[in-house]
């Protein structure tokens, strides 16, 4: 495992993609109204990607467990989809839907990333205890980003949230290493089941991305026919809230503050 640790001259620079990252989500979570399709999303944000000068992180980015590089410049994963969803002209936005975005940015050679669950109009009450859990997961998980405490620290924090709100950590997915690549090590599980043997104390310079992914009837995911959207198995709705976090001698920076979601 390698993992990168960043000068406070790094981190300015990632921070500097991480500011595009959220001046693009905001941008598309003013558009996410019924009607709009999930490729009219994928557009607003390869433009507006384009506008502040940086590039999107995702596109034709090839992830380890694919064979295809991903042609889109945004996830958008609605309802039952979790993550990697691909957006699509046929798909098309309505009332009461939960509109995951996850975004990436590469500015000056480094990397921001950072997601937000969009709820459309009025949703239902389970829908709205699932996003307050994800939301709180992630406050929880910044708080442990401290030099000498464990990834499995995020890991402990993210999952007891989820069960205390009475919803699931989804198993197989979590956040990362970010930096001059939008994936680095390590790997952040989100559901303490996918540790195993894979903790790493948490030190000065490292930057992560926090990503809590909750369901409200199953942990377990399924892949759908498009080889990249990721569903709940018993298809109930899901939520996912990233940050990007640098770990610092005084404590957590968290780089990606929003005001949506």
């Amino acid at each position: 495992m390698n993992i990168e640790l960043y000068s406070f001259k790094e981190i300015e620079k990632i921070k500097k993609a991480c500011q595009v990252v959220v001046e693009v989500l905001e941008a598309i979570a003013e558009h996410i109204k019924p009607g709009i399709s999930t490729y009219d999303i994928d557009m607003i944000a390869k433009e507006e990607t384009k506008k502040r000068g940086a590039r999107p992180a995702f596109l034709n980015y090839k992830p380890p467990f694919s064979k295809v590089s991903y042609p889109a410049s945004i996830c958008v994963s609605v309802n039952s989809a979790i993550v990697h969803g691909l957006p699509k002209k046929d798909q098309i936005i309505k009332e009461g839907d939960l509109v995951s975005l996850d975004f990436g940015a590469i500015i000056d050679g480094y990397a921001g990333d950072s997601a937000i669950t969009v709820p459309v109009g009025k949703i239902g009450q389970k829908e709205e205890t699932l996003l307050r859990a994800t939301k709180e997961a992630l406050k929880e998980a910044v708080k442990v980003c401290v030099p000498g405490n464990w990834v499995s620290d995020i890991t402990r924090a993210i999952h007891n949230t989820a069960e205390r709100y009475g919803v699931f950590p989804v198993r197989g997915l979590g956040g990362h290493g970010i930096g001059k690549r939008v994936h680095e090590d390590p790997f952040i599980p989100n559901n303490l089941k996918d540790m195993e043997k894979r903790d790493v104390k948490l030190r000065q310079g490292m930057v992560i991305a926090i990503e809590p992914m909750f369901a409200i009837g199953t942990e377990e995911t399924a892949l759908d026919g498009d080889g990249w959207t990721v569903h709940t198995a018993d298809k109930s709705p899901s939520a996912h809230f990233e940050y990007t976090v640098a770990i610092t001698k005084d404590g957590p920076v968290v780089l990606t503050e929003f005001s949506h979601g």
